[in-house]
Parts: C-alpha cells; sequence; structure tokens
C-alpha cells in the first residue's frame, strides 16, 4: 500500500479534468487518477464541438438565451452568464495555446447546431473536436513536470473529518495494489454516467463513478432525474450506438419516418434544428406510432464531397458498417448520452464538502438546466476547471490531515456475481427509467434499486460488492427525483403528466440521510 501526497488531486482525465491539472500546474505538485487511460473519456468522443461568441455579429446575450432557452427555465442565470463571457477567454487562450480549429480562407468555421441562433461552433478536423481538444491538453500535461498521471488506477473512496475532505483511496488495476492520496484539494471531474444504460453513446467508463464518491461522502447532488438522450446514435441491431454528431442537422440532413417521410416540421418551427430534449421525443414517439426501433438520417440531398470531408470520421466509421453516409439512409434511434445534473457546485465550482470541487459533466453549476445546449459541454469543462483551480488554490499551503487505511479486497470470485447485479440494474433503469417515464414504473425501479442497495449496503469492504452498491445507489437517485418530478421538462418526459408545471420550476436536491428537497432557480 502506497501512501502519497500532492498538492491536487484530480479526479478523472477528461477536458475538465486535463484543464484543472493545467492550470493546478501554476501553484503546485498535481495527481490526476484516471481508471483508463488519459485520453478515455466522453470529452474524447464529443463530435458536435465547442460553442464560442467569437462571431462579430453575435452577442453574448444571444448565447446566453439560447442557454437559458434550451434548459427549459432550471438554468441559473449567473452560472449560464460566467460560461458564456468567460468561455469565450478560455477558447481564445486554447487558441493562443497552439490549439487548431477548422478555418476556411483564414476564418474560423462556424458551425450551427440545435437551439441554437447563431453560428458559434468551433470544430476541429470536421466532427472530431473532443478527440483533437482532447490530446491536445493531453500533450499538454504530460509535458508539465509537476503532473503525475496515475493511470489504470480507480478512486473508490473518500475521506471527510469535520466536513472537510483529505484522502482517497484507490485500487491500481494493474498490480491491484491500494493507493492512499493526500491532500487539501480535491477535484472530482469523472465524467458522466450514462452507461449504466444499456444503449448509450459513453465510453465503458462512464458509470458514475464521481458522483458515487461525492455521494458516499455527503456532497449534495441536484437534477439527477435529467439525462439527456441524443436524438441521433446510429441503430444496428448487435452493434453499440454510434454517435452521429448534432452538426449533421446542422448542415442541413432531414429526419426520416419508415415511410422516408419528414416528421420534424409538424412538431417544432425549427424542425430538425429543434433543441434536442424536443428532438429525441419526437423521434421516440415516431417510432412507437410506428412500431419500428428506429427513424431514418439522410443526407442524401447534401453535397456529397462536402460531407465526406466535413464528417469525414464519422463517414469512415459508418461506411465499415455498410452504409455511405452521402447515399444511404442512416437508421437511428435516441442513446443515453450526457448526465445533465450531477454534485452541486457553487459558481467557483466547490461542493458542499470543505476540500472538494467539482467540474465538467459530473458537476451541476446551474448551467445546463434541464436539457443542456449542444456544444456548452466543452466549454463548461474550461470555464468551471479554472475556477475551481483559481478557487481551490489558496489552500495549497494548509496543513493537512494524517490518515491510514486498510488495503482494499478484491476478491475474483465476486465479478460474476457484480456482472449479473450490473446487467439487472442497467435493464431496470433501460426500461423503467428511459427516454419517456411513467409513475408506474418509476416506482418499480426505486424499489427494486433500494432491494438491491441493502443486499450490498454493509459489503462495502471487497470491491466489487461496493461497485454494486454505488451504481444501485446513483441509479436509484435518478429514479426516485424522476419519480418526484410530477411533470416534463426538458430531458425528463413523463407520459403520465405531459406538460411543465410552473410549481415545479425548481431544482430538486438529494444528500444522504436526508429527504430530497426543492431549491429556487437563480434567475
Amino acid at each position: 500500500m502506497k501512501n502519497l501526497e500532492h498538492d491536487f488531486v484530480i479526479v478523472g482525465s477528461g477536458l475538465a479534468g486535463l484543464a484543472a491539472a493545467y492550470y493546478a500546474s501554476q501553484f503546485g505538485s498535481v495527481a490526476i487518477i484516471t481508471k483508463a487511460k488519459l485520453d478515455v473519456s466522453n470529452s474524447y468522443y464529443a463530435q458536435g464541438g465547442i460553442a464560442a461568441v467569437i462571431d462579430p455579429e453575435d452577442e453574448f446575450e444571444n448565447h446566453i438565451v439560447d442557454t437559458l432557452t434550451a434548459g427549459r427555465g432550471i438554468c441559473d442565470r449567473d452560472s449560464v452568464e460566467i460560461l458564456v463571457k468567460e468561455g469565450r477567454d478560455r477558447v481564445l487562450e486554447l487558441i493562443e495555446m497552439g490549439m487548431h480549429f477548422d478555418k476556411e480562407d483564414g476564418e474560423f468555421v462556424l458551425g450551427l447546431e440545435g437551439g441554437h441562433s447563431k453560428r458559434r461552433i468551433l470544430h476541429s478536423s470536421g466532427a472530431s473536436t473532443g478527440r483533437d481538444l482532447t490530446k491536445f491538453m493531453v500533450n499538454k500535461v504530460k509535458n508539465l513536470p509537476n503532473v503525475t498521471a496515475y493511470e489504470s488506477t480507480k478512486a473508490v473512496e473518500m475521506f471527510v473529518k469535520d466536513n472537510r475532505c483529505y484522502g482517497i483511496k484507490a485500487i491500481c488495476f494493474d498490480d491491484m495494489s491500494t493507493i492512499n492520496f493526500k491532500s487539501n484539494i480535491f477535484i472530482i471531474s469523472t465524467g458522466g454516467l450514462s452507461r449504466l444504460f444499456q444503449r448509450s453513446t459513453n465510453p465503458y467508463t462512464a458509470t458514475g463513478d464521481g458522483i458515487a464518491l461525492a455521494w458516499n461522502i455527503g456532497a449534495k447532488l441536484v437534477d439527477m432525474e435529467f439525462i439527456q438522450f441524443h436524438p441521433s446514435a446510429l441503430m444496428i441491431p448487435g452493434h453499440d450506438a454510434f454517435l452521429l454528431s448534432e452538426a449533421i442537422r446542422g448542415e442541413g440532413a432531414y429526419l426520416l419516418d419508415k415511410d422516408g417521410t419528414r416528421f420534424m416540421e409538424k412538431i417544432h418551427p425549427l424542425a430538425e434544428l429543434a433543441p434536442r430534449d424536443i428532438v429525441a421525443s419526437a423521434i421516440y414517439n415516431q417510432m412507437k406510432k410506428d412500431k419500428v426501433n428506429n427513424v431514418f438520417l439522410s443526407m442524401k440531398h447534401l453535397n456529397a464531397k462536402y460531407i465526406k470531408n466535413r464528417f469525414s470520421n464519422i463517414y469512415s466509421e459508418i461506411l465499415s458498417r455498410g452504409i455511405d453516409i452521402t447515399s444511404d439512409l442512416i437508421p437511428i434511434a435516441p442513446a443515453a448520452h450526457y448526465m445533465v445534473g450531477g454534485i452541486q457546485t457553487g459558481l467557483n465550482a466547490e461542493t458542499n464538502i470543505q476540500g472538494l470541487w467539482a467540474c465538467g459533466e459530473v458537476a451541476s453549476t446551474g448551467v445546463m438546466g434541464a436539457n443542456r445546449l449542444a456544444s456548452n459541454s466543452l466549454l463548461e469543462c474550461l470555464v468551471f476547471a479554472k475556477r475551481a483551480v483559481e478557487n481551490s488554490s489558496k489552500f495549497v499551503s494548509h496543513p493537512k490531515i494524517e490518515f491510514n487505511t486498510q488495503p482494499i479486497v478484491y476478491k475474483n470470485k465476486n465479478v460474476e456475481l457484480f456482472l449479473k447485479y450490473k446487467n439487472e440494474i442497467s435493464d431496470i433503469m433501460s426500461n423503467h427509467v428511459s427516454l419517456v417515464r411513467n409513475g408506474k414504473d418509476l416506482e418499480k425501479a426505486v424499489k427494486r434499486l433500494k432491494e438491491i442497495h441493502d443486499l450490498f449496503r454493509d459489503k462495502k469492504e471487497e470491491y466489487n460488492f461496493a461497485k454494486i452498491n454505488n451504481i444501485a445507489d446513483i441509479s436509484f437517485l435518478i429514479a426516485r427525483s424522476a419519480l418526484i418530478r410530477e411533470e416534463s421538462r426538458g430531458g425528463h418526459v413523463r407520459e403520465d403528466f405531459p406538460s411543465p408545471n410552473p410549481n415545479l420550476e425548481v431544482h430538486i436536491v438529494q444528500q444522504r440521510n436526508q429527504e430530497p428537497i426543492f431549491e429556487k432557480v437563480r434567475k
């Protein structure tokens, strides 16, 4: 068992974690704990781009209003203003650092995506923005002498005394050893949890680890019912969902029903460019009406040469599965994509636990509301990672609490049991807590998830049992919050409560050993 000390301990290596490590390196030694490799994250797979007000004809207020509109009344306006105004500075800073975004005739190519009133989406290599940006930041961080990456290492427990976080215990998968990390500053940036669902656009690592870490030490979670389902994920039986960027519809692609007829024009004035919660629900309803498992995305009417160049990686990936996106209809269906809620933070990414900050998809900063506006996520990573570091850096020189722990117990014989319950929980989430919900199904989910949690509540000393407990906990919190919110709003759709309820324009806050509460939105 190793005992290590760093000024900053960052859990997670998506864009938020990498950005936090980069900024934190100016103030002290930094540890990045990641259970896979540095470049395995939701950020890496982000295709759409990064939104920023850099066009002279665009204005901050336009981007703010678009974000608030997409958020369906649940965004905190002060957070949104910070995102938009500081976001431009962070993007320009990236460019100064050497990050390349697509240009044409010397000017940035600005894309349009659902919910945006102006072209403001910067892309890299067509639809490979997340990959290029993540690689760029990985290279920046790897060259910093005071940043140490602990790959194939998973944080499994955090330690708190007098409401202050002082340590993390982790398991290194290379040799199954235990590592204790001591610090005054812990930044959780572990990404989302959409792999809890059977059909997801996320990498296998997105199972809500950071949410569980924070929940177990008493951190407040907020808006857990809002899970965003991406409208356009490839639907081929027997294959994983593959994300087809929002930017495809931004360039003019059509959504077609089984008969080849457009259906979005009758549903929203923006048709295929409506915010993604509306598009996802429309696709779900169309599939239900036609009794089919997919609708179609069509680019047959667009310039084939342009599409191949603009979406080169998507073109190659889908072609490898026997579909030419320039000439064939592309079968798609919604898939779990983005966790809108998460660990509740203030304007500086701080949580209610001293010594603990959160940024990126794992956090709920107040920006996303009930439905994330397309291409705001990478922007949020940059803005609030920097704020987390600036706010926490003043604690670098404070004395640290000493602590000792027991080594993590890992029994290979329990892996099969973990997989059994993991698959059952995935079935529950996909069948009862998916894109369209109802009270009866949610009650079933809450009941069974609580039963699973209770089975393993006192068995946390073994790694596999602790994992079962954590995913049952997180799934329960999503289902319970969805049951409480008796309305349809943004990414939360209740067929038994199909309309928004003005009285529920609030955040739902959950904290361990306490009943959920409503909290006012900061208008």
